[in-house]
């Protein structure tokens, strides 16, 4: 495993534009915890011309310099002593959107071990480079990034707006000019297709690519199609064959145990996972995935490994996570070790704040006790989580109503749990996976005929909703179409039918009745929960160039064809 790959023969157009960058103007940070190495490196870049250059001697202090300055290049070393090593600190950055797509990223180590390297190559600096650096090669590293950062430029723009759509369409000017980075650019685009829900467009880019040369990256994005489409054994065989080619591609065994757990192999998903964790053992999001992978087949020794990995990892990175402190009390109350299990769950009140982290605690305690047979005190932890539903009307996400739901039932509580669960069917109307999960657990609490009316009715219920919405906008009362919607939105947060036809309809009233920023922000606003919620919808993608168009300085650009907000669900397919 080798990074970068040998650079093809570089073109005489190039090779000018290359010599033609000027690096004296441009702001420089070099981070690395040995002053010797920071003055090696500040002398190399001197004698490229370069004048403005900051130090920072930690992660920490590479931080609070990243927030307040725009750098144009970052030079990072990946251990960097106590605290955040360049792993995290370029795992923030990107996270945060501390810099601008132009900026370069190039790490700096003398860690040459698989582990390290790939850890670092998944957050995607622009280039890893082996210590000792030569002068020649940090000029030669800087150029040959610099150059193909420009040509990336505006799709990145574009991309970093989730634009995605109009991102595609650059990759195909640049692939017009540049045919030195064609690939690249086409990797871009299918990714970018992805993004925007447009799969079979996506394989068309993937299918030309592999008919040319046989790509790892284009094998996976096929796989994750068709995987997509629902073919997962098909899907399964070709992340297999990835990985029988490269057993270092690391997304092709987290996407193979994403076509297991699908399958419902949940053994051969938590193998593959483990696996990738040895290879890549520095994510904290896969040591979570593992640990809650194994907590589920009851394989506590392994789960306990991973959460407690996942919980060392997150120390310092921006990606740490409760989760593994609820996972890890889940451990120790399958141990039978309840003691552990609460000063887990307290720890994880002190490093985490807000309601849902308390009322997550508070579920997790209640399974602790009722796992490890303390009934009397599982009951009590139910009795106070029902007091909260009663105070606060918010509700949480999902899976945090259906494990609350799951507990109640648990230790003798009905109107409740059933109360949670009508809310997530109702968020979740057309999701049949969680449809037949939410009839499991009714069916386990012994109400499996009362559950299939409540299923049935919240359903009904939500598409009433949506349906309302959509005849005020066909009787072209938009005024009213608008407040509806957003009355629904309110009861109905996560529900994506009613989150799309709210911001169509929002986009609706300012294409008849003219630009209005409160309306433009409001729409912005829904499609933006939306990718939080539930990235890679085709309408998502759709929306946001409506949205675009609408902006004064677009106001010029042909208009995008209003997209009808979506058919009652009796229209569509009776499934109500």
């Amino acid at each position: 495993m080798s990074f970068p790959t040998v650079a093809p023969t570089v073109p005489d157009n190039v090779t000018a534009a290359i010599a033609a960058i000027d690096w004296t103007a441009k702001q420089y940070l070099i981070v690395d915890d040995f002053v010797g190495i920071r003055q090696l490196l500040r002398e190399s870049l001197r004698n490229l011309g370069a004048k403005h250059i900051d130090q920072a001697a930690s992660g920490g202090e590479a931080m609070i310099m990243l927030a307040k300055t725009h750098y144009d290049v970052v030079l990072c070393d990946f251990n960097l002593g106590e605290g955040k090593n360049g792993q995290q600190v370029l795992e923030e950055v990107r996270i945060r959107n501390l810099m601008t797509p132009s900026s370069v990223w190039l790490m700096v180590s003398a860690e040459k071990s698989v582990e390290s390297v790939m850890g670092a190559a998944e957050h995607q600096p622009d280039a890893y480079i082996i210590k000792p650096i030569t002068e020649g090669v940090l000029l030669t590293r800087l150029n040959r990034v610099w150059q193909k950062k420009q040509i990336f430029r505006e799709i990145d723009h574009a991309f970093v707006e989730k634009d995605y759509l109009r991102a595609a369409r650059l990759c195909d000017e640049q692939i017009a000019h540049n045919k030195l980075h064609e690939i690249d650019l086409l990797r871009m685009k299918a990714a970018l297709l992805l993004k925007a829900g447009e799969p079979d467009k996506a394989r068309a880019v993937y299918e030309l690519v592999l008919d040319d040369r046989d790509y790892n990256w284009a094998r996976t994005g096929l796989a994750k199609i068709r995987m997509g489409n629902g073919d997962h054994e098909a899907a399964r065989q070709m992340f297999q064959g990835v990985i029988a080619d490269n057993r270092f591609y690391i997304d092709a065994y987290d996407q193979l145990a994403t076509a297991f757990q699908l399958m419902g192999k949940l053994e051969e998903s938590c193998d593959v996972l483990e696996k990738a964790a040895k290879l890549s053992p520095n994510s904290v999001p896969r040591q979570r995935n593992l640990g809650n992978a194994a907590l589920k087949l009851g394989n506590i020794a392994l789960a306990e490994r991973a959460f407690r990995k996942c919980i060392a990892i997150g120390e310092y990175s921006i990606m740490k996570t409760v989760d593994a402190y609820f996972g890890l009390a889940r451990v120790c109350g399958q141990k039978n070790d309840p003691k552990e299990a609460l000063q887990v769950l307290a720890t994880a009140q002190r490093e985490f704040t807000g309601d849902q982290v308390q009322l997550r605690a508070k579920i997790t305690e209640g399974l602790v006790y009722h796992e490890s047979g303390d009934y009397r005190r599982a009951r009590k932890s139910g009795d106070e989580l029902e007091a909260m539903l009663n105070e606060d009307p918010e509700r949480p996400d999902t899976e945090t109503c259906i494990e609350m739901a799951t507990l109640l039932f648990a230790v003798g509580v009905k109107d409740a749990p059933a109360e949670l669960l009508c809310y997530v069917i109702r968020n979740n109307h057309d999701n049949t996976l969680l449809l037949e999960e939410v009839q499991k657990i009714f069916d386990k609490a012994r109400m499996s005929e009362e559950g299939a009316a409540l299923i049935q009715a919240s359903r009904k219920e939500a598409a009433d909703m949506m349906n309302k919405g959509v005849l005020l906008w066909k009787t072209a009362k938009l005024g009213e179409a608008v407040a509806w919607m957003r009355t629904a939105r309110a009861a109905l947060p996560n529900n994506m039918r009613i989150l799309f036809n709210s911001a169509q309809i929002l986009i609706s009233h300012m294409q008849q009745n003219g630009f209005s920023q409160q309306l433009m922000d409001e729409a912005n606003g829904v499609l933006m929960h939306v990718d939080r919620v539930a990235p890679g919808q085709q309408r998502f993608a759709q929306l946001i160039e409506q949205l675009a168009l609408l902006m004064p300085s677009r106001q010029a650009a042909e208009p995008a064809p209003e997209e009808d907000p979506e058919q009652s669900q009796e229209e569509q397919d009776d499934e109500v």
